[in-house]
């Protein structure tokens, strides 16, 4: 099993940035693809950004060139670095670990986008 928990997310103005970071533990050698999803206020949840454990990347349209995901295996830690943020940005941003068939998410972090 992996536990996942995230953080970094907070009030912020638009044009502003913020890094949020997923924390895991557990089976951590198991893990391969990591997952930030976001789900605003009337809104589906999105998948956002996606990382392998090669380090090969994917990216919503909607933040390509201005979100990046990166993971630091040395501190089992994910991070979604977020700049000029904008108020549809705003929504509980989550993490998800894959491992194998097994998928693990974390509770979420606010992020709310003042305009």
């Amino acid at each position: 099993q992996v536990q996942l928990v995230e953080s970094g997310g907070g009030l912020v103005q638009a044009g502003g940035s913020l890094r949020l970071s997923c924390a895991a533990s557990g089976s951590i050698s198991s893990i391969n693809t990591m997952t930030w999803y976001r789900e605003g206020p009337g809104k589906d949840r999105e998948l956002v950004a996606r990382i392998g454990s090669g380090g090969n990347t994917w990216y919503a349209s909607s933040v390509k060139g201005r979100f990046t995901i990166s993971r630091d295996s040395a501190k089992n830690t994910m991070y979604l670095q977020m700049n000029s943020l904008k108020p549809e940005d705003t929504a509980v941003y989550q993490c998800k670990a894959e491992a194998g068939i097994f998928h693990s998410w974390g509770l979420g972090t606010q992020v709310t986008v003042s305009s």
